[in-house]
């Protein structure tokens, strides 16, 4: 696990102008809980820092993980080396992947915590800023490789090593990067996702309605 603790930077939009992004990996067990809706709850790894509750934190942003295999590609592509934690992620993964993982499907990991997906990961300024990478958002988006956050549907302790297991997977298309495609670059893919279900988050299902408004079914 990859954790963060506030720290004052020049590009953070949050009050006080502070930011948690950059998460560095613990040698120990860390809780991992859920902490609550957006605006209130922060992350759900403690001893995390998320500092900008507006856009980020809260139950269906929970938990941010990306692969080790995408850092890594990303690694060879930026010409640098990209630590464990460096895109912010709580918890870098091994041999999963992570943007195929569908909407709705679930982790166990380790003995304790199930974890659910939620979303993908929309870039911002902040992310940009924190890699100091010119044209960063865009070349994020293009690549659709954004990592996935996930809700906590039981809590309990992850350390390093522990195994992922894949409980549950749900019967539909709309995988993390089908729907990171849908909100971003392939608007006419949103009608779509709706097939999540319930495991849609409430701020997609309204930007999904928006659409459909404007659009048509």
């Amino acid at each position: 696990m990859n954790l963060g603790r506030a720290k004052a930077v020049d590009y953070s939009d949050a009050q006080g102008g502070v930011t948690g992004i950059d998460k560095r990996p613990v040698n120990r067990p860390v809780r991992v809980f859920a902490p609550g809706p957006r605006g209130v709850g922060a992350s759900g790894v403690e001893g995390d820092d998320v500092c900008d509750l507006r856009h980020h934190g809260g139950d269906h942003q929970a938990v941010y993980a990306y692969a080790r295999e995408d850092l890594d590609a990303w690694s060879k592509e930026l010409g640098r080396e990209l630590p464990n934690g460096s895109f912010g992620e709580n918890l870098t993964t091994y041999g999963i992947d992570v943007n195929d993982a569908r909407i709705g499907e679930r982790w166990r990991i380790g003995r304790d915590v199930v974890l659910e997906v939620a979303s993908g990961r929309i870039p911002c300024r902040t992310f940009a800023a924190w890699l100091d990478q010119k044209g960063w958002v865009r070349r994020f988006t293009q690549a659709a490789v954004p990592g996935a956050y996930f809700r906590v549907i039981e809590p309990g302790e992850v350390k390093p090593g522990d195994a992922v297991e894949v409980l549950e997977r749900p019967d539909h298309e709309v995988s993390v990067a089908f729907w990171f495609r849908a909100f971003t670059t392939e608007r006419a893919l949103l009608p779509r996702t709706l097939a999540a279900g319930d495991a849609l988050e409430p701020e997609a299902h309204e930007t999904v309605r928006k659409y459909l408004a404007q659009h048509g079914s």
